[in-house]
C-alpha cells in the first residue's frame, strides 16, 4: 500500500481517505516521514518558520465547560479570572512600559472563555485599544466558537459579526475549537460546543470576508483513525473552496485536570499525525508543530516529518499548561532558532501572514 501512496505523492496525485487510513495504520514511520518531508520541502524548501508573538487569554470564565478542558472556570469558582482592557494593554508592555514593537513582536494571539456577562462591545473595544496602542502588531484573535458566541450575544449574523471585528482591528483568526468534527466523539468531548459543521461555516464566512485563519485538530483522546481522516478531508474540502487557511496545527491532547482523563499522546503518534497531515492537506501551505503541546524536542524532530513551522515565543501560555503541559510557557527567539538549526533547517522569522522578516 505504501508503494502506491509513494507513487501518488511523487506524481502529485491527491491521496484518498483509504490512503490516509493506511498511512495511520502503517508502522513504517520513517517511510511516511520521508514522504512528508519531500512534500514539505517542495513547498517551503529547507525553511522552518517561527514568529515573535505573545499570547493573551482575557478570561477563563466560560459558559461552556468542555470535558477535555482544564482551563475553563465558572463565574465565582476558585481560580476564575477576567482581565480588563487596561490589564491586557499592560501585559503587552514590558516592565519598563515600552511597547511590544521595541522587542520585535509582530503578532498577539488572543483566545479565551465565553464570558457570560461581557457584551460584544467589550471585544470591539479590546481590539481597538490594542490596535491604537500597537499599530504594527497583527491581532490574531477569537476561535470560531468565540465568533459564534459573539454573533449570538450581539444579534448579528456571522458575516456582520466578523465585519465589525475586522473594522475594530481583527487581522486574522486562530484555528482553535475544531477539536474533532465527528459528531459522536464531539458529543462526548464537548457537547456544549458548536458542531463541527458550524465551525466550518464560521471559517468559510471568515474567509469570504477576507479574514485568513488557521485550522486545528485535537487528537489522542476518544477519537479513532477514521475520525481523524474525516476531519482532515473536511478541512481539505473547505480549503479547496476558499483558500483561506494559512496553516494546519495538529494539537496533542493533554489529560491532566480534565473530566475525560486518559493519557498523553506518544511521540510516534505525534510525528505520524504531523506527517499524514502534510500528505493529506496538499492545499495547505504550512503544517505547524506547536512546541507548547508537542515539547521542544518532538517539535524539532517534526521538522523532518513534514512540519515547516514551530510557532513562536508565546511568553505566557495558560490553556495547555492547565491540562499538564510539560513545556515552558515561552521561548526566546534565539532558542527557537537554535532548535531549527540543529534540525538542519533554515530558521525564518515571519510575520502573522508568513511574510519573511
Amino acid at each position: 500500500m505504501l508503494d502506491s501512496i509513494r507513487d501518488k505523492v511523487f506524481s502529485g496525485q491527491r491521496l484518498t481517505k483509504e490512503d490516509a487510513v493506511a498511512l495511520f495504520q502503517s508502522d513504517d514511520l520513517f517511510a511516511i516521514g520521508r514522504l512528508a518531508s519531500h512534500v514539505a520541502e517542495n513547498k517551503n524548501g529547507k525553511n522552518a518558520y517561527f514568529i515573535v508573538n505573545r499570547h493573551i487569554n482575557p478570561t477563563n470564565i466560560c459558559v461552556n465547560r468542555c470535558k477535555f478542558c482544564a482551563f475553563s472556570r465558572s463565574k465565582g469558582e476558585e481560580g476564575a479570572y477576567e482581565l480588563t482592557i487596561e490589564e491586557i494593554i499592560e501585559k503587552l508592555k514590558d516592565g519598563h512600559g515600552s511597547r511590544v514593537t521595541d522587542h520585535g513582536f509582530s503578532e498577539v494571539h488572543i483566545v479565551g472563555g465565553l464570558h457570560p456577562d461581557w457584551p460584544f462591545e467589550y471585544y470591539l473595544n479590546m481590539l481597538s485599544a490594542i490596535k491604537k496602542e500597537f499599530p504594527p502588531i497583527a491581532i490574531k484573535a477569537f476561535t470560531a466558537v468565540e465568533i459564534d458566541y459573539m454573533s449570538k450575544i450581539s444579534g448579528l449574523s456571522l458575516e456582520e459579526t466578523l465585519m465589525e471585528l475586522k473594522k475594530s482591528g481583527l487581522d486574522l483568526m486562530p484555528g482553535g475549537g475544531a477539536e474533532i468534527f465527528a459528531e459522536g466523539i464531539r458529543n462526548k468531548l464537548c457537547p456544549e460546543k458548536i458542531s463541527g459543521d458550524r465551525w466550518l461555516e464560521v471559517m468559510e464566512t471568515a474567509h469570504r470576508v477576507g479574514i485568513k485563519t488557521n485550522a486545528t485538530m485535537l487528537y489522542g483522546h476518544l477519537e479513532g483513525i477514521g475520525d481523524r481522516v474525516d476531519h482532515l478531508f473536511k478541512l481539505r474540502d473547505l480549503q479547496d473552496r476558499t483558500g483561506g487557511f494559512q496553516a494546519f496545527i495538529p494539537l496533542a491532547y493533554h489529560p491532566k485536570n480534565t473530566e475525560i482523563g486518559g493519557f498523553y499522546s506518544s511521540g510516534i503518534d505525534d510525528l505520524k499525525t504531523i506527517a499524514v497531515s502534510r500528505l493529506v492537506l496538499d492545499n495547505f501551505d504550512h503544517i505547524k508543530a506547536y512546541w507548547i503541546m508537542l515539547g521542544e524536542k518532538i517539535s524539532q524532530v517534526a521538522l523532518l516529518f513534514g512540519a515547516d513551522d514551530i510557532d513562536g515565543t508565546i511568553i505566557e501560555e495558560k490553556i495547555t499548561h492547565s491540562a499538564g503541559a510539560m513545556t515552558e510557557e515561552g521561548m526566546t527567539r534565539e532558542e527557537l532558532m537554535h532548535l531549527i538549526k540543529r534540525a538542519g533547517k533554515i530558521p525564518v522569522q515571519r510575520d502573522a501572514f508568513y511574510n519573511e522578516l
